[in-house]
């Protein structure tokens, strides 16, 4: 027997897919794997989203990360599925959102829209629903990262806006596991009928919440306020923020710059009420009463 048709069959044993034949590369052995890699067991992962596949060769693509396969195979990766599925995804929002807010103009649609299909929003429905258990990845870190968004999302439980860093990946399977769905039965129906309790909580009108930078230039703007961001992230790994030349604020993270800012931006904003003489209420009741959480 030769040395590739032996790693196919050892790859198909492994992945449960003795009713699938499809043509897969060979893995170079000399890499070692991780445990996620021995995990992908097409079955559970239909029992989690209540969807039989037809071609289940679309749902072993989904949850392949480009760093599973040889360069020269980068097509058997989740990319293009997930290119579909973001396409997919956006138009179920944005038929379902129509329907359901008919006095919403395109404006407050379209950031609704966004705050339901972030990064951060489905890298949440992974977790929630254990998908990320089986992606297939030798992205050493990303087990990491992944064990310390788990931590930092029981602090927010619906969204961060920004506060918190997800891993991209994780919300990359979610759409790849979308558009594999779509590919398989060509149904934007039948995909909203799968995904739609699996994206729950869902962001609606009255949940969505103003992204901590966004608010902080709005209210600073309504009072006449100087507003200056510091950046000593290549030095600290932080962000300050003054206002009238006071600092009020202050965000570190050490992976990501937009990070440290949105929680320096967030932090002033929660300490901003000395300078101005306001109460934090009493602003933020202006603020959604005169339609600024939506314009």
């Amino acid at each position: 027997m030769g040395a590739v048709q032996a790693a196919e069959e050892e790859i198909i044993t492994t992945l449960h897919l003795h009713d699938v034949k499809p043509t897969l590369p060979s893995i170079d052995r000399s890499t070692s794997l991780n445990d996620h890699e021995h995990h992908l067991n097409l079955e559970e992962v239909e029992e989690i989203i209540r969807y039989k596949f037809e071609n289940k060769v679309l749902l072993q693509e989904a949850f392949t990360h480009p760093s599973f396969v040889p360069t020269e195979y980068s097509g058997s990766s989740y990319e293009r599925l997930e290119y579909v599925g973001d396409a997919v995804l956006n138009l179920l929002f944005s038929r379902e959102q129509y329907l359901l807010y008919t006095d919403l103009a395109p404006g407050p649609l379209t950031r609704l829209r966004a705050a339901n299909v972030d990064t951060e929003k489905l890298a949440r429905v992974a977790i929630k629903h254990g998908l990320h258990r089986y992606l297939r990845h030798r992205k050493p870190l990303l087990e990491e990262q992944i064990r310390e968004f788990t931590r930092a999302i029981h602090e927010y439980p619906l969204h961060s806006n920004g506060l918190i860093d997800a891993p991209k990946n994780l919300a990359d399977i979610v759409e790849s596991t979308i558009g594999a769905v779509f590919m398989d039965c060509n149904s934007i129906d039948i995909v909203w009928k799968v995904f739609k309790d699996l994206l729950e909580p869902i962001i609606d009108p009255k949940t969505i919440k103003r992204h901590p930078v966004s608010q902080l230039h709005e209210v600073c703007q309504k009072n006449n306020l100087k507003l200056q961001f510091v950046d000593l992230w290549e030095e600290k790994h932080t962000v300050e923020v003054f206002i009238n030349d006071q600092i009020v604020g202050r965000g570190t993270y050490s992976l990501k710059k937009e990070v440290a800012q949105n929680r320096a931006a967030k932090d002033a904003f929660d300490n901003m009420w000395n300078v101005i003489g306001q109460k934090k209420d009493n602003v933020e009741d202006h603020l959604r009463d005169n339609g600024h959480w939506e314009d």
